[in-house]
Protein backbone atom coordinates (compact mmCIF):
# COMPACT_ATOMS: atom_id res chain seq x y z
CA UNK A 1 0.00 0.00 0.00
CA UNK A 2 2.74 2.49 0.95
CA UNK A 3 4.70 1.52 -2.18
CA UNK A 4 1.62 2.22 -4.36
CA UNK A 5 1.05 5.60 -2.69
CA UNK A 6 4.72 6.53 -3.14
CA UNK A 7 4.59 5.58 -6.84
CA UNK A 8 1.41 7.67 -7.25
CA UNK A 9 3.13 10.63 -5.59
CA UNK A 10 6.23 10.29 -7.79
CA UNK A 11 4.12 9.98 -10.96
CA UNK A 12 2.12 13.00 -9.82
CA UNK A 13 5.23 15.12 -9.28
CA UNK A 14 6.92 14.09 -12.54
CA UNK A 15 3.97 14.86 -14.77
CA UNK A 16 0.62 16.11 -13.44
CA UNK A 17 -1.25 12.82 -12.86
CA UNK A 18 -0.04 11.25 -16.13
CA UNK A 19 -3.60 11.19 -17.44
CA UNK A 20 -2.98 11.48 -21.18
CA UNK A 21 -1.99 15.14 -21.08
CA UNK A 22 -2.83 17.17 -24.17
CA UNK A 23 -0.14 19.75 -24.91
CA UNK A 24 -2.46 22.67 -25.67
CA UNK A 25 -4.20 22.59 -22.28
CA UNK A 26 -3.24 25.40 -19.90
CA UNK A 27 -1.39 24.86 -16.64
CA UNK A 28 -3.16 25.79 -13.42
CA UNK A 29 -1.48 26.19 -10.04
CA UNK A 30 -3.32 25.21 -6.89
CA UNK A 31 -2.44 25.76 -3.24
CA UNK A 32 -3.94 24.38 -0.05
CA UNK A 33 -6.46 26.89 1.22
CA UNK A 34 -5.10 27.00 4.76
CA UNK A 35 -1.54 27.56 3.49
CA UNK A 36 -0.05 24.61 5.39
CA UNK A 37 2.44 22.12 3.99
CA UNK A 38 1.30 18.61 3.18
CA UNK A 39 3.48 15.50 3.07
CA UNK A 40 1.38 14.09 0.23
CA UNK A 41 1.01 17.01 -2.21
CA UNK A 42 3.56 19.50 -0.83
CA UNK A 43 0.88 22.15 -0.25
CA UNK A 44 1.05 23.37 -3.84
CA UNK A 45 0.80 21.66 -7.23
CA UNK A 46 0.47 22.35 -10.94
CA UNK A 47 -2.07 20.63 -13.14
CA UNK A 48 -2.98 20.69 -16.84
CA UNK A 49 -6.74 20.98 -17.34
CA UNK A 50 -9.02 21.91 -20.23
CA UNK A 51 -10.52 25.40 -20.16
CA UNK A 52 -14.00 23.86 -20.09
CA UNK A 53 -13.46 22.09 -16.73
CA UNK A 54 -14.27 23.91 -13.48
CA UNK A 55 -11.36 24.59 -11.09
CA UNK A 56 -10.60 21.95 -8.45
CA UNK A 57 -11.96 22.47 -4.96
CA UNK A 58 -10.01 19.62 -3.30
CA UNK A 59 -6.54 18.19 -3.85
CA UNK A 60 -6.77 14.89 -5.78
CA UNK A 61 -4.12 13.33 -3.50
CA UNK A 62 -4.74 14.53 0.06
CA UNK A 63 -8.39 15.65 -0.44
CA UNK A 64 -7.81 18.93 1.45
CA UNK A 65 -9.46 22.15 0.27
CA UNK A 66 -7.48 24.05 -2.42
CA UNK A 67 -7.65 27.41 -4.19
CA UNK A 68 -6.54 28.22 -7.73
CA UNK A 69 -3.57 30.59 -7.83
CA UNK A 70 -2.93 33.41 -10.27
CA UNK A 71 0.24 32.48 -12.12
CA UNK A 72 2.41 33.56 -15.01
CA UNK A 73 1.58 32.89 -18.63
CA UNK A 74 3.48 32.51 -21.86
CA UNK A 75 3.45 35.09 -24.62
CA UNK A 76 5.03 34.51 -28.02
CA UNK A 77 8.29 36.27 -28.76
CA UNK A 78 8.96 37.78 -32.18
CA UNK A 79 12.49 36.82 -33.13
CA UNK A 80 12.93 39.31 -35.96
CA UNK A 81 11.25 42.56 -37.00
CA UNK A 82 8.57 42.20 -39.65
CA UNK A 83 9.88 43.37 -43.03
CA UNK A 84 7.89 45.24 -45.68
CA UNK A 85 7.93 42.16 -47.92
CA UNK A 86 6.65 39.97 -45.04
CA UNK A 87 3.79 42.41 -44.44
CA UNK A 88 2.88 42.46 -48.14
CA UNK A 89 2.98 38.64 -48.33
CA UNK A 90 0.58 38.52 -45.36
CA UNK A 91 -1.88 40.77 -47.23
CA UNK A 92 -1.23 44.06 -45.44
CA UNK A 93 -1.00 47.39 -47.22
CA UNK A 94 2.29 49.09 -46.41
CA UNK A 95 2.19 52.89 -46.16
CA UNK A 96 5.05 55.38 -46.13
CA UNK A 97 4.82 58.89 -44.69
CA UNK A 98 5.77 61.61 -47.19
CA UNK A 99 7.50 64.89 -46.39
CA UNK A 100 4.07 66.61 -46.53
CA UNK A 101 2.80 64.43 -43.67
CA UNK A 102 0.57 62.30 -45.90
CA UNK A 103 0.78 58.56 -46.41
CA UNK A 104 1.20 56.73 -49.72
CA UNK A 105 1.35 53.06 -50.65
CA UNK A 106 4.76 51.46 -51.08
Amino acid sequence: MLKDNLKLLLDYRDSPFKLGIVVDMPLYEYELENGEDCKVCGGRFTLRRPLTVKPLTNCPLCKKSVKKMISGFNTPTITKPVSISDAKKAGFTVLKKTSKGEYERQ
